[in-house]
This record gives structure tokens, C-alpha cells and sequence, in this order.
């Protein structure tokens, strides 16, 4: 047998740098590269091993751990987890900042890789810098924080665990049915101690995605099912982008003329004008889905885990039977549902030859449902304000409307604001989100033009991702603009990669919305029956923060990072800036001064929150009770 002694952290690049994936044909390289920011605990091991042979790797210096993790998580779901980025940090805060992308790249299935430098497995020195010590078990350290956020976790003690380790992890990360975060702890003692590997531990290894069919019995029985119904509605979810089944989905839908509704992570896999797509579902989705959805007898969840948020917590499919098409099992599960574990491609493929002869009994349903959102987001667009300025768009007005416009002389709702970013940007501009009301407003009145141009991270729903997000969808799309959608609270979160798109010369646009609060938990808690407590950014008086609204220039926080940035207030303003923009070659950040609850609010779809059973105040317990009454008319599981 032919070695190559190398040390842990050598074995490791050369290894990464062997992997490849496979689909329909097609193969690519798996790994593309590394996010680093180096510390004592990786600096002498990873570092010395990608500075001197990294291979194809390529190496991004963060700036700030989760947000470095937060681009590769945005990068392997843009490139529809067929690409991955590995991200390595050194031990203690480096490690635990990460935990959070973990936690988001397993919310969402995403594939990405994990390498935290560790405490010394000699435990010579003892305790090193940043070591945290549990008296009852010294065998822990910072990194024992992943194991509840990843799918597939170790620790390299001894030289020769890397191999069984890393062929695990590319088994878990090249798995569409269980794939998320991967984390390989590796103690700095051991990344830099070296092994006699084997040569055929860094031949080339080809992952290849099968199309999982369901069985014939399976596949009968849930043809079965939809024949036996009339108005069927498929949910497309994410899993129909990374099975790349958009065009089966369309075919499948105008032979059997059934529509269907997307999810977060399902939008765009079809153009928001296709026939048979009535745009979001669910508690952000828009009146068209959920309508049709509501008087549906059959539910055919489309690789989508059902989130609270898809269902409208179990209450809009409440009527009708569920079939699901997922390659997990686990997500096929749910609901009670009649299952086809499978691709869902392949599934659709299936279904679509043993379901000759079949039609919904759809007449104009679809279309006046569509025309009747076409003309309520019409009006969405068209809402700005005036001195009579009423509860268009979500209610809760109060004062800090007439305080908000005094201060900035905006006259900018939310929703007008998405009217012209939908107008004016490229048809193939790929937008970012995932958090606050942002979110919301998007599933509902965002109109992707081309496919795979919406990349909102809602499983996990992190603050933060957006920016970070934006770098790494930039990097796996580099000829297409990416603008991330981000609320002043999440922008405040977390926004350091922005240095770092700079610095890779990646340019990507930041639209940031700054209403002085978070905007989304303030309308939250006022809906069910509380105040404005602890969610507008205000000036703390004797009583609390009740004082006025503090005001923040972003545009010169951007300015100060190197970027061109912009100021707006009226659609004049903001048109003129995104057109500029997109002349520009470095990262640009527009300031959207944006009324305060202006966003979307609705449409047909409830979502359980815990409400008080007691309080002083007579809304929060009708709340409660209108909670109550709500759950009896969801489903139980």
C-alpha cells in the first residue's frame, strides 16, 4: 500500500479538494473553497496547510465567523446544494459564533461544512486560551455547542479518524434526504501531527444524487388518491429548486390543470406569471393561494417540510387529505399524510405516466383568484402617505406615523417601496432575505421574472443572514445582480461581510429598510392586544424607552466601508438610486426611510402564537380566546 505522510490538516485539503458530485450526468466539483477567519486554533494547522498546497480552494477571509457561515450557507442553496464552502474558525468564540449558520443550514437542509479548530487533545496545555472547563466532563469543550445543529458531528483525536470522519461527513452533505450542517472538530494539537495516509484516501470521489423513485404500491395508491379528487393543490417547496424540477412541476400542472402555491424556499422555482402559480401560500402567502388552497380536497406538499408558516399552523389545509412527494422520510411523514418517498422530479415523472386521463375540476377559479390578488397588490404598490393617511395596508396607526414622517419626510410605505424595487430591478436580479416583515411582504408581492432568483432563508428565519447571504448567493451567480432585502434591526445584527465583498471585489446591493424598529414583533405583539413595548428604537426616558425615535444614517455606516451608498425618501429619490446603482463596481447600500407599519398583514391564513391566558388588559385575554377558538379548527398533526 502507497502512503503520503502529511499532517491532518494537508490530508484534509487534499481530500476536499477530491470531491465531486454528480447529477443527470453532469459532474462538478463539490468544494469550492474555504471561509476562514484564522486564531490560534487553526492558523498553524488549516492555515499552514491551505497557504502552502491548497489546490483549487479558494480561500475568503471573513469578517465576522456566523457571517462568513451565513454566505456559504447562501451559496450552497443558490447553487442548489450541488456547491459547498467549507468555513473554519479557531477555537472558543470563533466556534460558537458559527453555531448559529449551523443552526441555519440545518433548518433549511442546506449542505455546509464546518471546521472548527479545538482544545488540545492532549490536554497538554491545560486549559489553552478560550478553553472552556466543565469539571464534570473535560472531554467538552465550545465545540459540543453543534451537536444539537448539525447533522453529522466529530472529533478528530488521532491522525487516522480523519478518513472514516470525512467520508461521513461527504455521505451526510451529499445526502438530499438528511444533508445540513457537518461539523469536524479538529483540536490544534492533531491538525498539525502528521500520518502515513493512504494514497487512495485522496483519489477522486464522486458523489452521485440518485432520483429515489417511490415503490409501484406507493405510487398506485397515491394515484388512487388524487383521482378520487377535484380540486387538488400542489405546494411547491424547496425541494422541487434542488431536485431541479421546475419544468416537470410545469408540465405536471398544465396536463392535469392543477395549481399550486409556493413556499419560501419554493419561490422562483417557476416565473411568477406561469398559468398555474397563484404566488405565495400560507401565513405570508397572498389572498389567491390561500383562497384556493382553503376550498382544496387534496393538499400534494411538494418537497416542503411543512412549516407552521406553509400551513398557517395547520389550519388552511384543515379540509383536506394530504399527499406528500419528499425524498426525506421523515418530512413525508407529516400530517398524517399519504406518502411518496422519493425525488421529486422522478416522483412527478412517475405519477404523471400512471395518472393519464385524469383533470381537476377547476373552471375559472384559478384565474379570477389571481386576477383579485392582481388587483389587491396593485393597490399595495400604489399606497403612500398623506395627511389623511388611513389603515391601508396593516392597522395599529398611531402616532409614530405622523413623528416618523416629521422626522424623515418620508412618504415611502413598505409596500410601495417593493412596488418600485419589482419595477425597476433587472428581470434576473436575484433577491436576498430572511427575516422581520421583510419576509412576508416578499412571498407575497415579490414577482420573480426568470427562475432561481429569490434566496430567502425562512426556515430558520436568522437575523443576519441577509447581507452575508447576498456575498455567497454573489459568489455562486457572479453575472447577475443580488440585492438583499434587510430591515434596519437585522442590518444592526449583523453586517460585516459587506467589508468582505469589498475586499473579493464581489459587488452586491444592499436595499436596507429602516423603520426605527423591528417592525414585524411590533406589529406582533400590538395585533394581540399589547403595546409598543421594547420594539421601536427609542430614546430611554424615566419611564423606559418612550422617548423619541432614534435616527441612524446608514448610508454613512456603508460610506465608511468603501461603498456607494444613497439616501431616499420618495419614489424619485429611490428610482434614480437603484438605477445609479447598477452602473456601479463596487457594493452599494440605498437607505429606504420606510413608514413604520406599512407592511402586509393577512389574506386569509392564521398563525399560533402563545397568547396570555391572563392580563390586565382586556385585548390580550379576547386575543387569547380568539387563539383558542382559531385551534379548533386546525388539524392535530
Amino acid at each position: 500500500m502507497t502512503t503520503i505522510k502529511l499532517t491532518v490538516a494537508q490530508a484534509l485539503v487534499k481530500f476536499l479538494n477530491q470531491q465531486y458530485i454528480s447529477l443527470d450526468g453532469k459532474e462538478e466539483k463539490f468544494v469550492q473553497g474555504v471561509f476562514t477567519i484564522f486564531g490560534h486554533g487553526n492558523v498553524m494547522g488549516l492555515g499552514q496547510a491551505l497557504e502552502e498546497d491548497p489546490g483549487d480552494l479558494v480561500v475568503h477571509q471573513g469578517r465576522n465567523e456566523q457571517g462568513m457561515a451565513q454566505a456559504a450557507v447562501a451559496f450552497a442553496k443558490q447553487s442548489h446544494r450541488r456547491r459547498i464552502y467549507a468555513c473554519t474558525s479557531s477555537v472558543g468564540p470563533g466556534a460558537a459564533n458559527m453555531v448559529t449558520a449551523a443552526a441555519t443550514a440545518s433548518a433549511n437542509s442546506i449542505p455546509t461544512l464546518f471546521l472548527p479548530g479545538d482544545v488540545f487533545a492532549t490536554r497538554q496545555p491545560d486549559p489553552v486560551l478560550q478553553q472552556i472547563e466543565q469539571p464534570h466532563d473535560l472531554s467538552i469543550s465550545t465545540n459540543d455547542a453543534f451537536k444539537p445543529v448539525s447533522k453529522y458531528w466529530d472529533r478528530i483525536n488521532r491522525p487516522e479518524q480523519l478518513m472514516s470522519a470525512m467520508v461521513n461527513a461527504m455521505r451526510v452533505l451529499t445526502d438530499p434526504a438528511d444533508t445540513g450542517a457537518v461539523t469536524i472538530c479538529l483540536p490544534q494539537d492533531v491538525q498539525a501531527e502528521a500520518y502515513d495516509f493512504p494514497e487512495y484516501f485522496f483519489e477522486k470521489m464522486v458523489h452521485s444524487l440518485d432520483r429515489v423513485k417511490p415503490s409501484d404500491e406507493a405510487l398506485n395508491k397515491a394515484v388512487e388518491l388524487i383521482k378520487s379528487k377535484k380540486k387538488p393543490i400542489i405546494v411547491c417547496g424547496g425541494g422541487v429548486r434542488y431536485s431541479e424540477a421546475a419544468s416537470t412541476l410545469k408540465a405536471f400542472c398544465e396536463k392535469f390543470k392543477i395549481p399550486f402555491g409556493e413556499t419560501q424556499a419554493g419561490k422562483s422555482a417557476l416565473p411568477y406569471d406561469e398559468v398555474y402559480n397563484l404566488g405565495g401560500i400560507g401565513v405570508t402567502g397572498n389572498s389567491a393561494a390561500n383562497a384556493i388552497a382553503k376550498d382544496a380536497d387534496l393538499v400534494i406538499a411538494l418537497g416542503t417540510r411543512l412549516t407552521d408558516f406553509t400551513t398557517a399552523s395547520k389550519s388552511l389545509f384543515a379540509g383536506a387529505e394530504i399527499l406528500t412527494i419528499n425524498v426525506s422520510k421523515f418530512d413525508a411523514y407529516k400530517m398524517g399524510a399519504t406518502r411518496l418517498v422519493g425525488d421529486a422530479k422522478a416522483t412527478l415523472e412517475a405519477l404523471s405516466d400512471k395518472l393519464s386521463g385524469y383533470e381537476s375540476s377547476y373552471t375559472d377559479d384559478i384565474k379570477k383568484a389571481k386576477e383579485a390578488w392582481k388587483e389587491e397588490l396593485e393597490r399595495l404598490f400604489s399606497v403612500t402617505y398623506t395627511e389623511d393617511f388611513t389603515a391601508e395596508v396593516a392597522g395599529h396607526l398611531d402616532h409614530v406615523l405622523e413623528e416618523f414622517y416629521e422626522q424623515t419626510k418620508s412618504c415611502l410605505t413598505q409596500t410601495k417601496a417593493l412596488g418600485i424595487l419589482d419595477k425597476y430591478l433587472d428581470d434576473d436580479a436575484i433577491v436576498v432575505g430572511a427575516s422581520g416583515s421583510l419576509p412576508g411582504c416578499l412571498q407575497r408581492v415579490w414577482r420573480p421574472k426568470k427562475a432561481n432568483t429569490y434566496n430567502m432563508e425562512y426556515g430558520y428565519s436568522c437575523m443576519g443572514y441577509e447581507v452575508s447571504g447576498a456575498l455567497g448567493v454573489k459568489l455562486a451567480a457572479p453575472n447577475q445582480e443580488v440585492y438583499a432585502m434587510v430591515g434596519d434591526g437585522s442590518f444592526m445584527m449583523l453586517h460585516s461581510e459587506l467589508v468582505t465583498s469589498i475586499q473579493e471585489r464581489q459587488k452586491i446591493n444592499i436595499v436596507l429598510f429602516d423603520n426605527m424598529a423591528f417592525g414585524c414583533i411590533n406589529n406582533l405583539q400590538m395585533s394581540n392586544g399589547m403595546g409598543s413595548f421594547g420594539t421601536e428604537f427609542r430614546y430611554r426616558e424615566e419611564d423606559g424607552l418612550t422617548g423619541g425615535l432614534v435616527p441612524i444614517d446608514f448610508a454613512k455606516v456603508a460610506e465608511g466601508y468603501g461603498c456607494k451608498t444613497y439616501s431616499v425618501a420618495s419614489e424619485e429619490e429611490f428610482y434614480a438610486a437603484i438605477e445609479d446603482s447598477k452602473k456601479q463596481t463596487v457594493s452599494t447600500l440605498i437607505d429606504v426611510k420606510v413608514l413604520p407599519k406599512t407592511m402586509t398583514n393577512g389574506y386569509g391564513a392564521w398563525w399560533h402564537v402563545g397568547v396570555p391566558e391572563v392580563s390586565k388588559k382586556a385585548s390580550i385575554e379576547k386575543s387569547h380566546v380568539d387563539m383558542i377558538n382559531e385551534l379548533k379548527k386546525a388539524r392535530k398533526y
